[in-house]
């Protein structure tokens, strides 16, 4: 049994995550928006329990806490986010940071290794305000611009007044010490059911996906539902509803193999039984780790709305709103949970692709990163009954502790 398995104690880190579960808890799962109460009190905990891994940190102007560590040698940045979804899951987020404070405990205060692993809790990974605010925030691609524009997505309230709400604003945001860190180790729930399907007990992410989301906007004509003929109606909502039935009858034939695509929102305007519908909106995000596929796929788009706008019932524009670039894992990293895995994990691991967006595409555009899964019971995340066995908690958690260690060395 090695120094790192025999060190990591399970029962503290299934405490740790109930503790967080405990705030802002709904139901079996948690209600954390960015920035609510619950959110300040995740991040107010986790900056307290910091001295217990030699650790020192406290919370920055957009809500991130980075720990620094003055134990000499190599140094490794792990972590996660503490904000949840609405009325979602307690795990994730909170197990990425747990498990970086728990190797953050083991390893730091190890006089036989050569360095230290620093935590980390990035802001907004959820996108309440901004997808990957935090992170982003961190390697330096958020200006005080994207902040003043950035508006909380259910409420519509600004991110200065939250900030200001929350006691943050004046604060100073930490960047990135360029060459500080030898990487960047994150570990999460699944959100799938690939590896309780296969009996695995520990994912190693091979790569990242993109995201890139549209708004689709359909203009017809507002008109009485009641003395309009159907032959003449410019109906943008049965635009749009058409327009859905044509992406999954095309998206098929040109996608990848792991291509995925929703329609995540829609409005009519002016939502009106006795009205036709005279403006019709919806999201619609694309995810793929080939930047290729999803080119080929935005430009099926654009032709689906030539053929809608040459028809001349209804007009349709599609406007990309936010683009995500696809991350590759570093394959030391690879090799290093793999390994842990053989020892700790009875070698149950297996290679796969993220589907859903992380920090760790973030970090990867400034250092190599890695990232490891668990198993999500019924492959079921962003729901209060997101769960995941308590033994595969531990194992996960001995599994990421090893692969600290054996990225830093002896």
């Amino acid at each position: 049994m090695s120094a790192s398995h025999a060190a990591v104690d399970g029962a503290r880190v299934l405490a740790d995550l109930n503790a967080l579960r405990a705030i802002g808890a709904y139901k079996t799962g948690v209600h954390k928006p960015t920035f609510s109460e619950a959110h300040i009190r995740s991040l107010e905990w986790l900056v307290e329990r910091l001295p217990t891994a030699g650790l020192t940190g406290s919370i920055d102007g957009i809500g991130n806490v980075v720990s620094r560590s003055e134990k000499a040698g190599r140094k490794l940045l792990a972590g996660s986010h503490l904000e949840s979804q609405n009325y979602a899951g307690w795990l994730d987020g909170p197990l990425g940071v747990v498990y970086a404070l728990e190797a953050a405990r083991v390893i730091n205060g190890d006089p036989g290794i050569n360095g230290a692993v620093e935590v980390a809790a990035w802001c907004d990974e959820e996108g309440h305000f901004g997808h990957f605010l935090g992170s982003r925030s961190y390697v330096g691609a958020v200006t005080e611009a994207d902040i003043d524009a950035a508006r909380d997505r259910t409420g519509g309230r600004t991110m200065r007044d939250a900030l200001g709400a929350v006691g943050l604003a004046g604060r100073k945001r930490v960047t990135a010490e360029r060459g500080r860190h030898i990487g960047y180790l994150e570990a999460h729930i699944e959100q799938g059911e690939t590896l309780e399907s296969s009996g695995g007990k520990i994912g190693v992410v091979t790569s990242i996906v993109g995201i890139w989301q549209y708004r689709i906007v359909f203009t017809g004509e507002q008109n009485h539902a009641g003395t309009t003929r159907m032959a003449i109606r410019k109906d943008a909502g049965l635009a749009l509803a058409k327009f859905c039935v044509a992406i999954d009858d095309r998206f098929p034939k040109l996608c990848g193999p792991r291509t995925v695509w929703t329609t995540g929102r829609i409005t009519l305007d002016p939502g009106a039984p006795s009205i036709i519908p005279g403006r019709a909106e919806m999201l619609f995000q694309i995810r793929d780790d080939d930047a290729s596929v999803v080119a080929r796929l935005e430009a099926a788009l654009h032709g689906m709305a030539d053929e809608v706008n040459a028809e001349g019932r209804c007009s349709v524009a599609v406007e990309r709103i936010r683009t995500g670039r696809p991350a590759t894992m570093d394959t030391a990293f690879q090799r290093a949970i793999e390994d842990a895995s053989t020892a700790f994990a009875d070698g149950k691991s297996s290679r796969m692709p993220s589907g859903a967006g992380h920090d760790a595409q973030v970090l990867a555009t400034i250092m190599p990163a890695g990232m490891l899964f668990v198993p999500s019971i019924g492959g079921i995340s962003h729901h209060w009954r997101e769960d995941t066995a308590d033994e595969d908690i531990v194992t996960g958690a001995h599994v990421f502790v090893d692969a600290c260690r054996r990225l830093l060395g002896p």
